[in-house]
């Protein structure tokens, strides 16, 4: 990744098979406030990332994609580098948000597991651009550390919550884990999350409504010994 807007990205708009063809554009900028044209922003990023990988997010790209100046650009992030971050992490808040959201009107601690694990493989487990815009970020993981550093917090972030709502579910199952215990539940439970989100995104024709979310209730139930069925559940 490039410190700074690169200078190949600067270069007048209009496009050349060289920059990979024509990409349509969003919709022109018109009165939105500042935060709605950094959010636009972000989502072309994302957009642009999702079709090509990380080397396709050029400053010329995304300002296209946006229907923008690459200066505007500049003026809502100082770097390249900053909007990719900005961007990653905006991702991870989407992946997560409904998870969240789920846990406001759930009950007892095993019916809030069980809610937070449908919602962590709702419809974004079915979504193929979000998967694929996943995918651009997970190959500069390993060469970028302000962007692995981004992907362990959210990571170690979602075990937490994940680690609590198995602690309170095995407590009021009368099994109070230890520290450990539960290290190894959240690391096993989010693998299966994991995979099966993976497995959607990728294929998401090969499975029913739904399905994605009652397999990973079933498994994550299998793998800690109860009950977290409710209505509407695979038999």
């Amino acid at each position: 990744m490039s410190s700074d807007l690169d200078a190949k990205d600067q270069r007048p708009m209009g496009g050349s098979p060289k920059d990979g063809g024509p990409v349509a554009p969003r919709k022109p900028f018109r009165n939105e406030g500042e935060e709605a044209r950094r959010a636009a922003l972000i989502a072309a990023t994302l957009d642009c990332i999702g079709e090509g990988g990380l080397q396709a997010a050029t400053v010329r790209a995304i300002a296209r994609r946006a229907g923008v100046t690459q200066g505007l650009i500049r003026h809502y992030f100082p770097s390249k580098d900053h909007l990719i971050e900005v961007a990653y992490q905006a991702l991870m808040d989407r992946l997560t948000e409904d998870s969240q959201a789920a846990l406001a009107h759930a009950g007892d601690p095993c019916r809030r597991l069980g809610a937070f694990v449908r919602a962590v493989l709702g419809a974004h487990a079915t979504d193929p651009a979000l998967l694929a815009a996943w995918a651009g970020f997970v190959g500069a993981l390993h060469r970028a550390p302000r962007l692995r550093a981004i992907h362990a917090a959210n990571y170690l972030g979602f075990r937490e919550q994940l680690d609590a709502l198995i602690g309170a579910a095995l407590a009021d199952a009368g099994r109070a884990a230890d520290s450990p215990t539960l290290r190894r539940h959240g690391i096993a439970a989010t693998a299966v999350l994991d995979g099966l989100w993976l497995e959607g995104g990728l294929l998401p024709e090969a499975f029913e409504p739904s399905e994605i979310a009652e397999l990973g209730l079933r498994a994550v139930a299998a793998l800690l010994g109860l009950d977290l069925a409710s209505e509407g559940s695979l038999t």
